[in-house]
């Protein structure tokens, strides 16, 4: 039996919605509803900065049509997320030095997982949300829901083709609801739609599809658009405290929760534009698309807690930090945050890399990505001034340790020179003359 209905389930069947109150699930609720089966709404509180009051939104379910309407606090749970990804580098995409940092990710893993684990406790085993086939996010709501719940079922309205044939654009939303007697009253359209927890915003789609259309068409959610030149940028410094991979403090203050603190980060961050990154991607589908992403708060913690990094851990372990985050950051975007592979290197990682890491770091932020490291202070680092001082020092290797060092080079080098002429030689005696088939020959037609 596939978990996934092609179509509506039968009557009576309990069907758990994540439940955003836009346009769309407002009307897959009342379209269901009309159907006969039993909406269950979940709203996951991800302190949204694109939301004034999220609380206002399971009621709107409720007057929709739904059987019952939950929200479930996901907001600790986004920064403990967060700071775990931080702490790992779990972060592939990165252009022109500026990182993606997976939020929209984290967020699908935290919000699935809340909402099925809600669903099961009221008894409701088909899950549904907003996603498309195009999209990651059909994967990955996919792979959290059955992870939770093995019992789970999937319905999701916009892979049914009567859904679509009767609700397949806004219009046609819009026209059941005033049908129903609840108009939705659009706000302004804009040329690019988005989605956002406390940890970024992302904006895609629409007009952002095509790459001649730059990041200045976007109005930030979470910052100031610092491309704008009357936009007042003031340079600020800002001191970052890590205890034990963990960021405690800023400016000396210490916060209630790390919640607190990182949305403390976010407004820091947020004032000056940083974060703030356009990247093209493949999707799981291994499809480009691209993407304009906010991340005020993650840009600034994680610039700290790299310099701490590097001047803490020697180059194997910051090597092994690259190496394993960029592996960990795709698995993070394909869905797998909590399979066995990605547990392994978040284990790894928080391990035996983050601990470590305990320090105070001082930047001077301006506009953008613009900034000035000011100060690194750590109770233990692996840097030391005295080690490679330019002065007069007493050091620990002297110039003749350094000379017999170069020396034992000659060994390897000989070698290598010696491999190097075998190699030419080698490949001048292959001429012409190769067994290997042309790639040519493969790909085009002919004998």
């Amino acid at each position: 039996m596939s978990r996934i209905y092609r179509t509506l389930p039968p009557a009576g069947t309990k069907i758990g919605l994540a439940f955003s109150g836009g346009l769309d699930t407002r009307a897959a609720v009342a379209w269901m509803n009309e159907k006969g089966v039993e909406v269950y709404a979940y709203t996951a509180d991800l302190a949204q900065p694109d939301e004034k009051n999220v609380s206002d939104i399971p009621p709107i379910a409720m007057d929709h049509g739904a059987k019952a309407a939950r929200m479930i606090d996901c907001r600790e749970a986004m920064v403990r997320e967060g700071i775990v990804a931080i702490q790992c580098g779990a972060f592939h995409l990165s252009s022109g030095g500026k990182k993606y940092f997976n939020t929209t990710p984290l967020g699908r893993a935290v919000t699935s997982t809340a909402i099925v684990r809600a669903m099961r406790e009221d008894g409701v085993h088909v899950f549904g949300d907003g996603s498309t086939h195009k999209g990651n996010d059909i994967q990955r709501f996919f792979r959290y829901g059955i992870l939770v719940d093995p019992e789970l079922r999937i319905y999701k309205p916009w892979l049914d083709p009567r859904f679509n044939e009767e609700l397949g654009g806004r219009k046609e939303m819009s026209e059941l609801l005033e049908r129903i007697g609840k108009p939705y009253k659009m706000g302004t359209e804009k040329a690019y739609s988005t989605d956002a927890n406390v940890l970024g915003a992302t904006h895609e789609a629409k007009d952002l599809e095509r790459l001649d259309t730059g990041m200045r068409i976007v109005e930030p959610i979470m910052g100031v658009a610092h491309w704008k030149n009357g936009v007042a940028v003031e340079a600020e410094e800002v001191a970052i405290e890590f205890e034990a991979g963990v960021p405690v403090a800023i400016g000396g203050r210490r916060f209630a929760s790390t919640f607190e603190l990182f949305v403390e980060c976010n407004a820091i961050g947020g004032r000056h534009g940083l974060g703030m990154s356009d990247q093209i991607e493949n999707r799981v589908i291994e499809a480009k698309s691209r993407g304009i992403y906010e991340a005020p708060g993650m840009a600034l913690l994680h610039l700290a807690y790299e310099r701490l990094l590097s001047a803490i851990h020697n180059e194997s372990t910051t090597d092994l930090y690259f190496t394993l985050g960029r592996r960990l950051g795709r698995l993070l975007y394909e869905g797998k945050w909590y399979d066995p592979e990605a547990l392994m290197l978040k284990d790894a990682l928080t391990r035996w890399i983050a601990p470590a890491v305990s320090g105070r770091v001082t930047i001077e932020l301006r506009r953008g990505d613009d900034y000035t490291i000011l100060s690194t202070e750590a109770p233990h680092m692996a840097y030391d001034p005295e080690k490679l001082s330019m002065e007069k020092v007493e050091s620990i290797f002297t110039p003749e340790d350094r000379i017999g060092a170069l020396e034992l080079q000659t060994l390897a080098l000989g070698d290598n020179r010696a491999l190097l002429l075998h190699y030419l030689d080698t490949v001048k005696r292959l001429g012409a003359g190769t067994t290997v088939t042309p790639i040519d020959k493969i790909l085009e037609p002919g004998d």
